[in-house]
């Protein structure tokens, strides 16, 4: 199917644009076709993976999130709340701002199995909303085929590890992306800096994107989501006390509570690093150099985009934060959904590599390497390895630089001479 943007020709199948061998064509029409049964499908056997087999999930973090919500009738006990019932090697203490337990409090008052099942069901949502934020951040037309695109990635993505393991988990990250997505995407200055500030306030690390607010002159953004993530600060001062004090100078920054830095699941530079020294490299010189020159690479890249390409360069900043992160665990790299959907649908499709970068991205999540190297690790808590696995669990840091030096060196110009649908007139909303 062909949808008409101003004077451009956008293929609504999850093909790239340029011109398709037939094979290819009548694949890309009954992948249209099937689009509704093929996300029915892989829905249902994501929640047969969930019930139906042994070792199917076990939503330690959401138990975590709940058990945090608890605590707060308990005062003082927040940040000692532990959740040990699954994970008798590492406890899993309350490592979120105290705002996150008065968002989860709500919660906690219903049956546990309940919230799980809600939880699934929530995150396929926010997920398919994201796909179709993204869709509308490239100018994509909201028609018949682009949700049928929107399906296809959705029902693929559900598979890829990050996703895998936010199921599993029971995590939050989907939904802060959906926030910062529909954020960059909405021209309400007050509602962008409204989500980013509650997403912040929930879990620090959404308070990147406001480098990429304020790399786009959105000055308003900036500082209603500092004055709102304030408020989040306020509000839990006052419902908890103490506690979030305890928090914002004692236990901001503490990587060594929020797990294992050196588990291969932790694809961040320090993580990375550190498995190669065989210690925790904190923020010492190798890591600080690593950084300099990823943020180097970030600023070209940002530079080598047109303006228009707003999804790209949210991408470039969201790079660079999980690089920069102590901890990124492979559950936070949700963010590859739409950097893959900016690849194979964005304005440097057809730029070279465009193809390796789409779908070599969507190949080394499906095959999940950090997940296949936690098989090689005797503990999550020992950092040392042999050679070979130490330089392996490199893999998603690798790609994302590599990704950052790809986009630097081919996106100049992109907008003028391979038009997207970025260039086309976008909606105001999402």
């Amino acid at each position: 199917m062909i949808a008409k943007v101003g004077h451009i020709d956008i293929t609504s199948d999850i093909t790239s644009a340029a011109p398709a061998a037939p094979v290819t064509r009548r694949l890309a029409g009954l992948l249209n076709t099937s689009a509704p049964l093929l996300l029915v499908v892989s829905i249902a056997a994501r929640f047969a993976w969930t019930y139906l087999t042994p070792h199917g999930v076990n939503f330690v973090d959401l138990h975590v999130y709940l058990g945090g919500a608890a605590a707060i009738d308990h005062p003082g006990t927040l940040y000692s709340y532990v959740y040990a019932d699954q994970t008798p090697d590492f406890p899993l203490p309350f490592t979120y701002p105290p705002f996150a337990a008065i968002v989860f409090y709500p919660l906690h008052l219903l049956p546990f199995g309940l919230v799980a099942f809600l939880w699934q069901v929530a995150t396929i949502a926010a997920l398919y909303g994201a796909v179709r934020i993204s869709q509308g951040l490239l100018g994509v037309p909201a028609d018949t085929g682009s949700r049928r695109v929107a399906m296809l990635w959705t029902a693929t993505a559900i598979w890829i590890e990050p996703l895998r393991s936010t199921f599993d988990y029971g995590q939050i990250n989907v939904f802060l992306m959906l926030g910062v997505l529909w954020a960059v995407h909405t021209t309400r200055w007050w509602l962008s800096g409204l989500l980013v500030g509650v997403a912040a306030g929930i879990k620090l690390t959404p308070a990147i994107s406001d480098i990429y607010f304020a790399g786009v002159r959105r000055w308003r953004e900036v500082a209603f989501s500092a004055v709102v993530f304030a408020a989040t600060v306020g509000v839990s001062a006052l419902i908890v006390g103490d506690q979030a004090r305890y928090y914002f100078t004692d236990l901001l920054g503490d990587a060594r509570r929020v797990g294992p830095i050196a588990t291969s699941f932790n694809q961040s530079w320090r993580g990375a690093i550190s498995r190669i020294l065989g210690h925790d490299a904190g923020y010492g010189p190798p890591v600080l150099a690593a950084i300099a020159v990823t943020a180097v690479l970030a600023v070209l890249a940002w530079r080598a985009l047109d303006v228009s390409d707003r999804l790209g360069r949210l991408l470039v900043v969201e790079l660079f934060g999980l690089l920069l992160s102590p901890i990124s665990w492979s559950h936070h790299w949700v963010w590859l959904v739409p950097l893959m959907i900016w690849a194979v649908h964005g304005q440097l499709r057809q730029r070279p590599g465009a193809p390796i970068v789409g779908w070599g991205w969507l190949a080394l999540t499906l095959a999940g390497v950090p997940w296949l190297l936690s098989f090689a690790q005797p503990s999550i808590w020992q950092i040392s390895r042999p050679w070979y696995l130490a330089w392996a669990g490199l893999v998603y840091v690798a790609a994302a630089v590599a990704t950052l030096i790809w986009i630097a060196a081919t996106g100049r110009g992109a907008a003028a001479d391979s038009p997207s649908p970025a260039m086309a007139s976008v909606p105001a909303e999402a």
